[in-house]
């Protein structure tokens, strides 16, 4: 860190430092790819005692470690952890929410043909914009590199650049010296009086 603390990071840090700046004491959020707990662990943090997380992995080795860090650090009582996909948010998550957090691709230090697709991400998505309050934002790091992430950063970027400007304002963060496969990070937030979204262009 320089001296005047201000550090231009990974796609992931950007993300992180957006829902530091804009989550309350007593707001909902969703962790879509709790992984190893690290975002969930965050959010709970963030949410406070008066707030609440829901969190999904559908790897039940993802879910264990999350409940360990979250025990550790005092803070299962903050969240809910779903053992099943995320594209099973909107049957699961019982309000409106302030936030959620995707992080697709591998569970980090697990096994790598096991990661995130497109057609469920497509589905969780769609949940996701739909269940955030107005002003409400989603935020989704995208890891390209190899087959399923190409995918999915090519897909989301033509999908999310189809939703109307009077519904979400759409952020698309890369660093562009990077190299092939760094972390890409896209910010929705929902617009006052936006509409439902029934589909997400395929």
């Amino acid at each position: 860190m320089n001296a005047r603390g201000f550090e231009l990071k990974s796609a992931r840090f950007l993300a992180a430092d957006c829902l530091r700046r804009f989550l309350l004491p007593g707001d909902i959020a969703v962790d879509a790819t709790m992984g190893n707990g690290h975002d969930t662990q965050m959010l709970c943090e963030l949410v406070g005692e008066s707030g609440h997380v829901y969190a999904f992995d559908v790897q039940e080795q993802a879910v264990a470690n999350t409940r360990a860090r979250l025990e550790e650090a005092g803070l299962l009582g903050r969240a809910t952890l779903f053992h099943c996909g995320h594209q099973e948010m909107a049957q699961h998550v019982p309000t409106s929410v302030q936030s959620v957090m995707f992080n697709l691709g591998w569970l980090p230090g697990g096994d790598k043909h096991v990661t995130t697709h497109w057609e469920t991400t497509r589905t969780a998505i769609l949940a996701a914009l739909n269940l955030l309050c107005e002003g409400g934002v989603c935020m989704i790091c995208a890891y390209p590199g190899h087959a399923a992430g190409d995918e999915e950063r090519e897909r989301l970027t033509m999908c999310l650049a189809a939703l109307r400007p009077q519904d979400f304002n759409v952020l698309h963060q890369r660093f562009i010296n990077a190299g092939p496969g760094a972390p890409e990070c896209f910010i929705l937030q929902k617009q006052t009086g936006a509409r439902e979204i029934t589909a997400l262009e395929k």
